[in-house]
């Protein structure tokens, strides 16, 4: 009993000193850079919120949140602004970075605003990408063509 209470003293200590550290309190905002290959949607930017899809789940990111590494999975990332605008913008896939002192990296392999996305087309996507699979003969072609069906599918709850 006397070592459990030793123990809980020693990681007390040090979880006051991390918490002083990373300064919660004192973050009002997260850095945000979020960027495509042909394009730099924030470079730097500030703002309030971020959500992300995530294979893990989709999660917010706040101020001050724990450093993170993830991979993003097809659908819908949530912009947050200071000045109360939201934003919304369809990923294919990519990965986001959140560091320590409240910056956030968030690289697409492609994204656009969801209000460009054309429904009918995303449906006509998923019918093909179904059709490639139920056509596909090696192993490699079912899984591009399973790819294709998930980011399709994403692209129609986007656009619902």
């Amino acid at each position: 009993m006397a070592l459990t209470r030793s123990a809980l003293k020693l990681f007390s200590g040090r979880f006051a000193q991390a918490c002083q550290a990373r300064g919660y309190a004192d973050a009002p905002s997260l850095s945000l850079t979020f960027a495509a290959p042909a394009q730099v949607l924030y470079n730097n930017a500030a703002v309030k919120q971020i959500d992300v899809p995530s294979f893990s789940g989709s999660f917010g990111i706040l101020p001050a949140h724990v450093p993170t590494l993830a991979v993003l999975k097809p659908g819908v990332v949530t912009v947050y602004e200071n000045d109360g605008a939201t934003k919304k913008y369809f990923v294919s896939s990519g990965t986001v970075t959140i560091n320590e002192d409240s910056t956030v990296q968030l690289l697409a392999e492609e994204a656009v605003t969801v209000d460009s996305l054309d429904a009918s087309a995303a449906k006509e996507l998923l019918a093909q990408a179904q059709n490639q699979l139920s056509s596909a003969s090696t192993d490699v072609a079912k899984a591009e063509a399973q790819i294709g069906i998930e980011v399709s599918e994403a692209l129609v709850k986007a656009c619902e």
